[in-house]
C-alpha cells in the first residue's frame, strides 16, 4: 500500500517529505525543473515502500496511506496515480 498525497499539499509543495525518503518516490523535488509548475507534490505508488517517514514530516498533514485518506480526499489516490502514467 503506497502512502497519497492530498489537497493541503496543493501551492504549499513543501520538500521536507522528499528528503527523508529512502526510495525518492516523492516529486518533483526542487531540482526539477517542473517544481515549480507543479500544483502539489506526488508519491509514485509503484515506489513507495510504505515505510511512513514523510507522514511525519509533512508540515500542513497532506500524506496518508492509502487506506487511511479522508473520505473529501479519495480522488487524490487517483490523481496521485495518474500523475505517474505520463
Amino acid at each position: 500500500m503506497a502512502h497519497v498525497i492530498t489537497e493541503p499539499c496543493i501551492g504549499t509543495k513543501d520538500t521536507a517529505c522528499v528528503e527523508v525518503c529512502p526510495v525518492d518516490c516523492i516529486h518533483p523535488t526542487k531540482k526539477a525543473g517542473d517544481h515549480g509548475a507543479a500544483v502539489q507534490l506526488y508519491i509514485d505508488p509503484d515506489t513507495c515502500i510504505d515505510c511512513g517517514l514523510c507522514v511525519d514530516e509533512c508540515p500542513v498533514q497532506a500524506i496518508f496511506p492509502q487506506d487511511d485518506v479522508p473520505a473529501e480526499w479519495h480522488k487524490y489516490i487517483q490523481i496521485n496515480i495518474d500523475h505517474f502514467k505520463k
